[in-house]
């Protein structure tokens, strides 16, 4: 019997890869994927965050609120923001992350009835940000005709920003003020994959006096929910014990 070339038994065994890892790739390990998705999310919603606001976005008040999410809560589009902590300037168009931790901290603050200010945040919820030159100081996160956060920084007046202007030459100074943070850190930033259904306990204990107003129950009752739904450290020591909201608006409903 005469034996294949080699070449030809090499495309003959690269071709066989080929249907092999199609095979497994795209269509078994797809089938399997989803059938665990199913199985995990279908049956459990509670391993699923969700916001709990109304048609505008705005929190509804009888209800825990969930920490942010960069995706909505969205499964199809889970992802961070891939913001990170040097993100303290405001672009054109977006917030940077420093001003949009700011902004979620205020009105948390409004919404809670305490105190929304934090460290390297403005009293009016954006980034308290300098751009720093030898012969002026600029708040770029505060747009004319706003009044800067600080009347002065190292003896030289600190102006407004003015749309348009270009800072990018002068000296990043964050500020970081004297505020003390009562709103914990949980509810102003997000999750990694975005659809985390936990919130600190100290963030359900500071939403507990409103949702027990609004929907008329003794704080004492809510606070025992709160107990109830909070999950302990993983494997015992790893990380912090969290409250899972899903569950805990769920019997909150069901009374």
């Amino acid at each position: 019997m005469n034996r294949l070339p080699s070449w030809i038994r090499q495309h003959l065994a690269a071709l066989r890869a080929v249907a092999v890892l199609t095979v497994i790739l795209g269509v078994v390990y797809p089938l399997v994927t989803t059938g665990v998705a199913q199985a995990l999310f279908d049956e459990r919603p509670e391993l699923i965050g969700q916001s709990f606001t109304d048609a505008e976005g705005d929190p509804v008040a009888k209800y825990f609120q969930s920490r942010p999410s960069a995706s909505g809560y969205d499964m199809l589009a889970t992802a961070a923001s891939n913001l990170g902590p040097e993100d303290v300037v405001d672009a054109p168009d977006k917030p940077s992350l420093l001003t949009q931790v700011c902004a979620r901290s205020a009105a948390v603050g409004r919404l809670e009835g305490v105190s929304g200010a934090r460290p390297y945040c403005t009293p009016d919820g954006v980034g308290a940000v300098l751009k720093v030159f030898p012969d002026r100081a600029v708040s770029v996160n505060q747009a004319c005709p706003a009044q800067p956060f600080v009347a002065t920084y190292q003896g030289v007046k600190v102006e407004c920003g003015k749309p348009g202007e270009d800072y990018a030459a002068g000296r990043t100074v964050p500020v970081r003020g004297d505020a003390r943070a009562v709103v914990p850190a949980d509810a102003v930033t997000a999750s990694g994959s975005a659809l985390d259904p936990h919130i600190s306990v100290a963030y359900a204990e500071l939403q507990a006096p409103r949702v027990a107003r609004e929907r008329g129950l003794p704080v004492d009752r809510v606070t025992s929910l709160i107990r109830r739904y909070t999950t302990g450290r993983p494997l015992g020591f790893m990380g912090e014990p969290g409250v899972n909201v899903l569950e805990l608006n769920r019997a909150l409903d069901k009374g």
